[in-house]
C-alpha cells in the first residue's frame, strides 16, 4: 500500500488516512447539524455554511503548501478552482433536476448530501485508477488534453435551453429497473405502497445527481490532472472543492442562470488547460502562470454577467 502511494503521490499515506478521516468527520458533523431534520436551508446559513468549508479548504492549502511545498501548494490550489469552477456549472443541472421532480426545498438538503457523499467516492476511485494510468501511460495525458479541448468546444455550443430531465435516458432507465411513484412522503427515498416497495422522486433526484457528477468526472479529472500529477494533489483539492457544493448550491441557487457568461469562462479554462496538457512535453506552462489565467478567466466571467445584468436592469 505505501509502495502504491508513494508511486503516485510526493505525500505519506499517514496523511491519505488522516485526510480521509477528517472528511468522514466533517461530513458527520455537518449531517448531525444541518441534516436531522427536513428543512429550508436560509441563504444566511448556507453563506455561512460556504464561506466555512472555503475557509477550510484555504487553511489546508496554506498548511499543504507551507509543508509539501509553494509548487504543490499552487497546484493544489488551482485544481480546486478548476473543480469549484466546474461545480457551479453543475448547479445549473441540479436546478433543473429539482425543478422537473417538484422536489420541495426543505428536502433538497439532504438529497444533495447524499449527492455529495455519492461524489467523493466516485472522485476517489477515478483519481486513483487516473493516476496509476499516467504513471505507467505517459501519453493518456495526450488523451485528458484532446477530451478537455472537445468539452471546450462542446461548453461554447451549448445552448440555455432547459431539458425535462424527469424524461431524459437516465431516469427512463431507473423507472424501468426500480418501481417508482411520484408521491413525496417526507424526506424518504423509499415507500411502501401496495405492499410493493417503490422510489419516491426524491430517490430518482438523487440517482439523477450521481449519474450526471459521473458524467462531469469526465471533464473535471482531466482537467485536474492538467495542473498537477500528484495523486493526492487531485484528490484533496477535488473532494474540498465538492464538499461545499450543497451550501453553495443554496448561496447561488436563485441567481445562477444570471452567471451568463460561466460556460465561456469554463470554456476558455478548459481549453487552456487542455492545450497546457498537450504541450506538456514541449513547454511545461508553469502552476503559478496557470493559477493567474484561471483566476482571470473567473473574475472576468462573473465581473462581465454582473455588469451586463445591470446594464439591462437600466433599460
Amino acid at each position: 500500500m505505501n509502495q502504491l502511494m508513494s508511486e503516485i503521490s510526493a505525500v505519506p499515506s499517514s496523511l491519505w488516512i488522516a485526510f480521509c478521516i477528517g472528511i468522514i468527520l466533517l461530513l458527520a458533523i455537518d449531517l448531525s447539524l444541518f441534516g436531522k431534520s427536513a428543512h429550508t436551508m436560509s441563504r444566511k446559513s448556507a453563506l455561512l455554511e460556504s464561506g466555512l468549508w472555503i475557509t477550510i479548504a484555504l487553511l489546508f492549502n496554506g498548511w499543504f503548501a507551507v509543508t509539501y511545498g509553494k509548487e504543490l501548494g499552487t497546484e493544489f490550489l488551482t485544481g480546486y478552482l478548476i473543480e469549484k469552477s466546474l461545480s457551479i456549472d453543475n448547479l445549473f443541472v441540479i436546478l433543473l433536476v429539482f425543478s422537473a421532480f417538484k422536489i420541495p426545498s426543505q428536502y433538497q438538503h439532504r438529497i444533495l448530501f447524499y449527492g455529495v457523499l455519492g461524489a467523493i467516492v466516485l472522485r476517489a476511485i477515478f483519481i486513483l485508477i487516473g493516476a496509476q494510468i499516467l504513471h505507467h501511460f505517459h501519453w493518456i495525458l495526450y488523451v485528458f488534453g484532446a477530451i478537455l479541448v472537445i468539452t471546450a468546444i462542446k461548453f461554447l455550443k451549448e445552448t440555455d435551453d432547459k431539458a425535462d430531465v424527469s424524461e431524459s435516458w437516465s431516469t427512463r432507465l431507473l423507472k424501468r429497473i426500480i418501481p417508482t411513484t411520484t408521491i413525496i412522503k417526507g424526506n424518504q427515498f423509499f415507500v411502501v405502497e401496495n405492499g410493493i416497495r417503490k422510489a419516491t422522486p426524491l430517490f430518482l433526484a438523487l440517482a439523477v445527481i450521481e449519474i450526471t457528477d459521473l458524467i462531469f468526472a469526465v471533464d473535471s479529472i482531466p482537467a485536474v490532472f492538467a495542473v498537477t500529477q500528484d495523486a493526492f494533489v487531485a484528490f484533496g483539492s477535488n473532494i474540498l472543492a465538492i464538499l461545499g457544493l450543497r451550501a453553495l448550491y443554496f448561496v447561488l441557487a436563485d441567481w445562477v442562470a444570471k452567471l451568463r457568461y460561466l460556460k465561456p469562462g469554463l470554456a476558455a479554462i478548459l481549453g487552456f488547460i487542455g492545450v497546457k496538457m498537450l504541450l506538456i512535453d514541449i513547454y511545461k506552462i508553469p502552476s503559478s502562470v496557470s493559477l493567474l489565467v484561471i483566476l482571470a478567466i473567473l473574475i472576468t466571467a462573473g465581473l462581465s454577467s454582473w455588469y451586463v445584468a445591470k446594464l439591462e436592469k437600466k433599460v
